[in-house]
């Protein structure tokens, strides 16, 4: 049975500075890490070892990764609150930091990318039927993980313009 990569056996030192530099790449949570370390023979001991050097040097700072990685998801992937929350729940994320996280983004943003993104969705769906094309907006919106109410008052807004 395979893992897809092999588990090798590495020097204390060795191990501490490949999960440096796994952290140093970009901004790495606990899960990541501990996944990454799966790849090594590590007993209990050194992977606690491991942990605490990573957050006491600031390679690991889950405060800083959450902040980050909500930003990152809002601004380049435009996704919304939901989704954003069910990727760091995946992640393990605490639901303190969650919250802490969420806070990068502000409203006016997310309103007025919540408004470019309906527009756009509007322009490139080719459906006569009205009701069916604001179902397929609303569902592509919803994947995109932004919240019902909110897609609604958009598409009223945008409709009252017309």
């Amino acid at each position: 049975m395979s893992l897809g990569r092999s588990r090798r056996s590495f020097a204390f030192d060795d191990i501490k500075k490949k999960l440096e530099r796994f952290c140093i790449y970009q901004e790495r949570c606990h899960v990541e890490v501990e996944n990454k370390m799966k790849e090594f023979l590590l007993i209990p001991e050194a992977r606690d070892r491991l942990y605490l050097h990573l957050i006491q040097e600031g390679y690991l700072n889950e405060e800083r990764f959450t902040r980050n990685y909500v930003r990152g998801k809002f601004r380049q992937k435009k996704w919304g609150r939901i989704k954003i929350i069910q990727s760091l729940k995946q992640k393990k994320i605490a639901e303190n930091l969650i919250r802490k996280g969420l806070e990068e983004i502000d409203e006016e943003d997310y309103r007025e990318t919540l408004f470019n993104l309906y527009e756009s969705c509007e322009e490139k769906i080719k459906e006569p039927d009205k009701g069916k094309k604001i179902n397929k907006i609303t569902r592509y919106l919803l994947s995109k993980g932004y919240e019902y109410e909110v897609i609604c008052k958009v598409g009223e807004t945008l409709r009252k313009k017309v």
